[in-house]
Parts: structure tokens; sequence; C-alpha cells
């Protein structure tokens, strides 16, 4: 695994690089790859593209997931997000789309790629940015959940009117520390069936709530 990573995100996150936890994940995630070859996502080459396709200069607004697709084909590095040919879509896709189309009339899109929000300044990320193949959350507690944390706490501490979106227990454990004084922190349950269809999705109004924001700050509206 090279750690090349978009400039401005490279400057702010440098001291974690030269950390020794760091290092050790690093080797960690290039034994998997060349040990299990084509059998770890996403594509190595992927593994930061949500900072890639995000720079901190167009940040407005984070999502939190947790590990990638652990089925061949689906990750491309940015959470919730699959491969523009990708059908069917994720279950919890589409119930994030099924919340989009009540909440802004906008009607489900062709495909499941996501770049189109990250290009907006949506920063799509996974906790854990690695998996294998088949066995979900197989590379917790190897370093990356550290590494967002970090990446978090210096989004909070370093940037100022950005909208962050915690959908079930997991994100909002992992946002517990951002200051609300300075950011807009949307908290719902997981757009899974388990917990959608439990009532803790539907009609949160995320993505309205996010766009009023946005526009207060005088800062342009995401095209969900």
């Amino acid at each position: 695994m090279n750690v090349t990573i978009e400039p401005s995100w490279k400057q702010l996150l440098q001291p974690e690089f030269e950390k020794d936890y760091f290092n050790q994940l690093v080797e960690f995630v290039k034994s998997e790859y060349a040990l299990n070859k084509n059998a770890v996502f996403p594509p190595a080459t992927s593994i930061f593209r949500a900072f890639d396709a995000c720079p901190i200069s167009r940040l407005k607004v984070v999502i939190l997931g947790q590990d990638p697709y652990p089925t061949k084909g689906h990750a491309n590095g940015l959470c919730f997000s699959i491969n523009p040919d990708v059908r069917p879509f994720a279950k919890s896709l589409i119930n994030i789309f099924k919340e989009i189309e009540t909440d802004l009339n906008q009607p489900i899109p062709e495909n499941g790629d996501l770049s189109r929000w990250a290009e907006q300044g949506v920063l799509l990320l996974n906790s854990i940015l690695t998996v294998r193949e088949g066995q979900p959350q197989s590379h917790q507690n190897k370093g990356w959940e550290k590494f967002t944390d970090a990446v978090i706490q210096k989004i909070s501490d370093e940037c100022s009117g950005v909208v962050f979106l915690l959908w079930g227990g997991y994100a909002k454990k992992k946002g517990k520390n951002i200051d609300r004084t300075k950011h807009l922190v949307l908290e719902s349950g997981h757009p899974s069936p388990m917990s959608a269809n439990q009532g803790m999705w539907f009609g949160n109004k995320h993505f309205s709530q996010a766009n009023e924001y946005l526009a207060s700050k005088g800062k342009s509206e995401i095209v969900w």
C-alpha cells in the first residue's frame, strides 16, 4: 500500500502517517493485498479515494460508514457507494435513496456511484478502509479506526461549518467528540433494513437539513 493521498489532506494528516501504529497498519494492509490477491477491497488504488475525491477546500459534509462492502466489484473507496454497474443496489443504499426521494422529491438515481456527491464536497468516509472478501469487519482493530478518529478530530478542530451525518450507533459513538458549537451534527438510526424498518431511519430529513445549514453559511447546497 502506497500512502498517496490528495495534497491538502496529506498536509493535514502528515503527523498520523509518521506514527508507529500507522506504519504497522501499512505493513498489515500490504500483506493482506499480497496474500489475498484480488480478494481484498476496495482496489488498492482506491483505499484513500474518499480523500482524493473531496479535497479539504471543497469539504462541506462528512458521512461516516463502517467498512467497505465485502462483495467483489462493489466497494469503490467511498462509504455506502457502489460501482456504477452494480445491480441490485445495496439495501442500505436503497433506503438512503428512498429518504432523499421523500425528503427532496428527487427520483431514485440510475446508479449507486456516489462520486457525484464527493465532487460536491461530501467526504464519504468509512471507519475501516479495507476488508477481505466475504468477511465484514475483517480489518477491524488493525489501526484504521485510530486513523479515521484522527481525521474526524482534525476536521472538527481545523474546519468550521461542516455537516456531519452520523447514522447508527457506531457512527454516533465515533463522532462523539465533534465540536458542535462550530459544526452541525445530525444523528439518526442506520439506513440498513433492520434499523429502517423499525422506524429509526425514514423521515430524518437529513438531506434537506444539511442543505439548509449550508445555505445559511453561504455555501452551495449539495445536489443529492
